[in-house]
């Protein structure tokens, strides 16, 4: 009854915040059940996917066998990096000047940031949705008090609580929507964080096996990777 009667009598900022409050909720559930179907599985099919492919008898195989146990793709581009890897290390070309196992080091290092890029996809809006809907919904709430104050403020017998009560308290109505949003937000930010940590420790877990089986002259680690572009 009171928010209906807000959306209704609200002026033309007060729409465009109840309007934009709507289309934060809608964008914030619509990233938390994608990133819920596209992270399903987490660090446990990852771990299945990378034992299906130390079972396999050769790399080919492996792959094979970890295009079924790995749907969602998470750990298959780090095996299928090997399969990128030139014949010869002849230095024809810039990719293959260094030592022997620069072009699978390299290889490596891109198909995890690619893997972690799209994992971490969503995040952001996720984010910031949940940093701003408060604040968007008490700026609905300052214009509403601030709109009701100036309506009773011109109207004959003088300034009483009843008069203030009613219209204050449907402009408070902004602050719950906008809380109503953060909430879902905020907590699927903090749990899907949790998972992709959980599998990108998997993937470079992973990724460090295959260097060290099939480079083994490779430094103990991963070279620093070039810095992730943020997405939305």
């Amino acid at each position: 009854m009171g928010a209906l009667s807000l959306l209704t009598q609200a002026d033309a900022v007060g729409r465009m915040v109840a309007l934009l409050l709507l289309a934060m909720s809608v964008a914030s559930w619509v990233t938390l059940l994608w990133k819920a179907w596209a992270l399903r599985g987490g660090a446990g099919g990852i771990a299945r996917a990378v034992a299906a492919f130390w079972q396999s008898p050769d790399v080919g195989e492996g792959v094979a066998r970890m295009a079924g146990a790995d749907p969602r793709r998470h750990a298959l581009p780090l095996a299928q990096a090997l399969q990128t890897l030139p014949a010869r290390t002849l230095p024809d070309t810039l990719q293959a000047l260094g030592q022997p196992q620069a072009p699978l080091t390299r290889a490596l290092r891109d198909a995890l940031q690619a893997v972690l890029r799209r994992l971490q996809a969503g995040q952001i809006l996720l984010a910031t949705i949940g940093a701003t809907a408060p604040f968007v919904g008490l700026l609905g709430t300052v214009w509403g008090i601030h709109g009701a104050l100036v309506s009773i403020a011109g109207q004959a017998g003088g300034f009483t609580i009843d008069k203030v009560a009613g219209p204050v308290g449907e402009a408070l109505i902004m602050t719950a929507f906008g809380l109503a949003v953060a909430l879902p937000a905020v907590a699927a930010y903090n749990v899907f964080g949790r998972r992709i940590g959980h599998m990108e420790a998997e993937l470079e877990g992973f990724a460090h096996d295959l260097l060290a089986v099939f480079a083994p002259e490779a430094p103990a680690s991963l070279p620093p990777a070039r810095p992730m572009p943020v997405t939305a």
